[in-house]
């Protein structure tokens, strides 16, 4: 992996893109839709969170494609990890095992009036029951598939690259 190879471009490419996509998504359907997050949710979105300047350093070093690559191999693994909590998060939503936590969201801080104002505006958000399904697949289900899917596409990419 001495020169940026196409195969290295795309899973940068896909490294940077898909947890972009993935966070616009989640956002889009919270502030539009109106449905907010759980903590698994969040939990979801912090490996994408992590992704994104993962990528973008593995952008910053143009001219070491084995750094690039590696850098593209983390955020890779991070979307792998956002996938797999999907996975988990919809399998907590389908009743096929229980959750690991109370499934609330948690209010942000301030005086003990601001504390439950926020308690009592807020809405309660639970792990265990999907807001949205098509196809029968929920948000998460689909976070699952499509991050999975992503990761195991860059780390391809990037296997494919390390032979060239």
């Amino acid at each position: 992996m001495n020169s940026l190879s196409p195969s290295l471009a795309k899973a940068r490419a896909l490294a940077l893109l898909a947890p972009i996509v993935m966070l616009a998504g989640a956002y889009a359907f919270q502030y539009v839709g109106g449905l907010h997050p759980c903590e698994m949710c969040w939990w979801q979105r912090y490996a994408h969170f992590a992704a994104i300047p993962l990528a973008l350093v593995a952008y910053g070093v143009r001219g070491r494609a084995c750094i690039s690559g590696l850098f593209a191999g983390f955020a890779g693994i991070a979307v792998g990890v956002s996938g797999l909590i999907g996975l988990f998060h919809a399998g907590v939503e389908y009743g096929w095992w229980e959750g690991l936590t109370t499934c609330s969201t948690s209010p942000a801080g301030g005086s003990a009036t601001d504390l439950l104002n926020q308690i009592m505006a807020s809405p309660i958000t639970r792990c265990d029951v999907a807001p949205w399904h098509m196809f029968g697949i929920s948000m998460a289900g689909y976070n699952g598939l499509l991050s999975s899917a992503a990761a195991l596409a860059i780390l391809a990419l990037l296997l494919k690259a390390r032979k060239a």
